[in-house]
């Protein structure tokens, strides 16, 4: 009976899911359809009106709104996203030499902000009076108040203009593993990374440290963190492995859900530092109205958050045992 519940409740996920991507290519369609007019990108102020015509004809663009979606979709389902106006390249192809860049860099984000963040979140439930506590929490509010563009302007002026220790832009010399690409191999590629990684990881670091020190005070005043105490455990096993664990259900969906945004929304990051990722694709799209790689991106983002949020439930339940245990049927 247990499984039986829980296929009816993969299935009905992987039903909300497939809704959840054909409204956001529906959106996403429908929005930048109307952001401008791509032939006008592709084409010189001087080229004829009949040339105009043509290109636009065979960009399928006289067709109506609705064929252009149902057209886009088929070829979405067969992997095939159209090419890029800007670029006259497979949209596919394009978004597959980018996206390696910003998986390194949301990992990297998301390893310095759980490293430095739940250790902080910890000292600061543990010992909230404490001036380095008190320092935590500074640091956290400033994550979270000052804007991501100022920080990696700061960092930039200071570590690459000021003290000449970091690069200021690019992603270093990189290592082709196979069509997928990485500078985590390589000097240059560590030193690239460390501003724009920095720069993403401070404002994840702020949630965490809040999260982990909200979720941690009511912990430790429970009776049986007393108990604990009262057997002699050390401070430091009672934060780590009594009490932090009641923390990781809210912890793993802020940090699975944090993930998917930075993979997504990097875009001011990655402008700031020219690091050639997903976002500063999506960004140059805009700019550019190319549909194609806008429509494929906002699809792929969605896809991000469903595959996450599906993998932050299953997480849950290796989190919580008590999740895995089947409830009894009423009556």
């Amino acid at each position: 009976m247990a499984a039986g519940s829980l296929l009816r409740t993969f299935a009905l996920r992987l039903v909300q899911a497939l809704l959840v991507l054909l409204a956001v290519a529906a959106v996403a369609f429908l929005l930048f359809r109307f952001v401008g007019d791509p032939v006008a990108q592709m084409v010189g102020q001087d080229t004829p009106p009949a040339e105009r015509e043509r290109l636009r004809g065979a960009l399928g663009l006289n067709e109506p709104v609705i064929a252009q979606y149902a057209a886009f979709l088929g070829r979405a389902v067969q992997g095939d996203f159209g090419v890029s106006l800007r670029a006259g390249r497979p949209v596919l192809d394009l978004i597959g030499e980018r996206l390696p860049a910003s998986i390194e860099l949301a990992l990297a984000a998301l390893a310095l902000a759980l490293l430095l963040g739940v250790p902080m979140g910890l000292f600061s439930a543990m010992r909230p009076r404490h001036a380095l506590a008190r320092i935590f929490d500074m640091i956290s509010l400033a994550g979270v108040s000052v804007p991501t563009f100022v920080i990696g302007v700061l960092l930039i002026a200071l570590f690459s203009v000021g003290l000449g220790w970091l690069p200021a832009f690019g992603r270093g010399t990189v290592v082709d593993l196979g069509g997928w690409t990485t500078g985590l191999l390589t000097g240059s590629g560590w030193m690239a990374l460390v501003l724009p990684a920095l720069t993403l990881a401070i404002f994840q670091l702020a949630l965490v440290q809040r999260l982990v020190r909200a979720e941690m005070q009511p912990v430790l005043q429970s009776d049986f963190i007393r108990s604990a105490r009262s057997r002699g455990f050390s401070e430091r096993r009672i934060a780590w492995r009594h009490a932090l664990p009641n923390a990781l259900v809210p912890l793993l969906t802020v940090s699975g859900l944090q993930l998917g945004s930075t993979i997504a929304f990097a875009m001011v990051t990655e402008a700031i530092f020219q690091w050639p990722g997903f976002g500063l694709l999506l960004l140059q799209s805009l700019q550019s109205a190319d549909i194609p790689v806008l429509a494929a991106g906002l699809m792929l983002i969605a896809l991000f958050f469903v595959v996450i949020n599906l993998a932050v439930d299953l997480l849950y339940l290796a989190a919580d045992p008590r999740l895995r245990q089947e409830r009894p049927h009423a009556g």
